[in-house]
């Protein structure tokens, strides 16, 4: 990725008026966090248009392609390149001759999809392909999620100061965190951890991931694409999470709160 572009802030301050119950109004400033459309190529294909946040791209960049299945590991990634464009941001990644079928594949799947979800038989197909089963490790203590989730808060600048920002957290199985990357969307903070722990050669180590979200299905299959044994995350799963994890092996614990989680059994 060039060093010299310069690109777009977290967040922006926007003026508002404050209003208590009383009538009174007092204007205030307040940061938001930034959320622009990045669009993501891969060796000169249109591959996807996603909302995020415009900071670690290129963990983004990995994470998202191991998440989407076409890259194996890190090496497969051959460049990475951010740059802004008039209405957001474009993604350039450059994957090595060999994963490139795999992109092909993958956008021959992805041109029926819309807003409102995947149309076709082939898409729903594609909407549940199977899942690589999580070697069963360790069994990770209560004590160190709870440590985990006490740790979390504050390393989360982002939204400290915004408030409107999911992060996703590697945690050690005694609950040290190791790293931490924010987004406005959950799915691509899960991607930009992942996609960091590729570059950097983390692998989970009998430890988990923790997630201030809800437990959707895609996250289930991101944990279970990156051999996370297991999820942790702030708000309730949804069904189909609760099935798909059952299927990997991959170990949820949801509505993780300092006075207590729920462990699906």
């Amino acid at each position: 990725m060039e060093n010299d572009v310069v690109m777009p802030q977290a967040t922006v301050d926007a003026a508002f008026l404050r209003i208590v119950p009383d009538g009174a109004a007092v204007p205030t400033m307040r940061a938001l966090a930034v959320e622009m459309p990045v669009a993501v190529e891969v060796n000169g294909l249109g591959y996807a248009v996603m909302m995020a946040t415009p900071t670690a791209l290129e963990d983004f960049a990995y994470g998202f392609c191991r998440s989407e299945r076409l890259i194996d590991d890190a090496a497969d990634v051959l460049d990475v390149d951010a740059h802004p464009a008039p209405q957001g941001m474009v993604l350039r990644i450059t994957l090595v001759p060999e994963r490139v079928e795999r992109v092909l594949e993958r956008v021959r799947h992805r041109v029926s999809e819309s807003s409102c979800g995947l149309c076709g038989i082939e898409n729903l197909e594609q909407a549940l392909r199977v899942l690589p089963v999580v070697a069963p490790g360790a069994p990770v203590a209560d004590a160190a999620v709870f440590r985990a989730l006490g740790a979390l808060r504050a390393l989360q600048p982002l939204n400290r100061a915004t408030g409107a920002v999911h992060a996703a957290a590697c945690c050690t199985a005694d609950g040290e965190i190791r790293a931490v990357r924010e987004d406005v969307g959950r799915h691509n903070a899960f991607d930009k951890l992942l996609g960091a722990m590729a570059r950097e050669g983390l692998e989970w180590d009998g430890g988990f991931a923790l997630l201030s979200a809800r437990c959707s299905y895609e996250l289930v299959e991101k944990a279970a694409l990156a051999g996370c044994p297991l999820l942790v995350t702030i708000s309730a799963p949804t069904s189909l999470a609760v099935t798909r994890a059952a299927e990997a092996g991959v170990r949820l614990v949801a509505l993780a709160r300092a006075d207590a989680v729920l462990a699906a059994v």
